[in-house]
């Protein structure tokens, strides 16, 4: 039994917090690989850390097992959390997931063929992608597509932040960051 499936035993279908790595892998024309998924949806490979592993492992796990990829050179693009960041999938399981994105521009293997999790793969140009992407997985090729040519350092998602982090009495209060341009919900 994994972890998720053992917290799952434990908490049942209430909201937790959920760690987890997407990998943008962008070849030479600057399309991104796109993972056809079973529900039907395209997406970023990546999913949920397990116990002990670095946000970087994780990364390099969730691409080999889902494309049979090994990505080199990875870099950190950036941490999506909060409020945005809510999922209900449709067994019920409520969670909100704290996802670290990576960009590799190499790697090595070859794509794995089709599978139950998997429903086939395609490279996409960034300005043409398929409508049935995530909205947490746009937020995240928006920062790609905005970078305009090679990462070579973390970019800071797009948004416009508040902090309120100081009590009056020099305690700590509530911090809030508001992401006002991407208001929609993952659901």
């Amino acid at each position: 039994m994994g972890y998720m499936e053992e917290l799952r035993s434990l908490v049942g279908h209430r909201c937790v917090i959920l760690n987890g790595s997407v990998t943008v892998l962008r070849d030479a024309a600057g399309r991104v690989l796109l993972q056809h998924r079973s529900d039907g949806r395209w997406g970023l490979p990546g999913g949920l850390m397990e116990l002990g592993e670095s946000c970087e492992e994780t990364a390099r796990r969730e691409t080999k097992e889902e494309t049979g990829l090994d990505p080199e050179g990875l870099t950190l693009l950036g941490v999506w959390s909060g409020k945005d960041c809510f999922c209900r999938v449709s067994n019920g399981d409520e969670f909100y997931a704290v996802t670290a994105a990576y960009l590799a521009e190499s790697w090595s293997g070859t794509l794995r063929e089709p599978d139950e999790e998997s429903l086939g793969f395609a490279w996409a140009p960034l300005d043409a992608l398929p409508e049935n992407v995530p909205a947490s997985h746009r937020r995240i090729l928006d920062v790609v597509r905005e970078s305009a040519g090679s990462v070579k350092e973390p970019v800071r998602a797009p948004e416009k932040a508040g902090f309120v982090c100081a009590g009056e009495d020099g305690g700590f209060v509530r911090c809030e960051i508001t992401a006002e341009r991407y208001g929609e919900r993952n659901t």
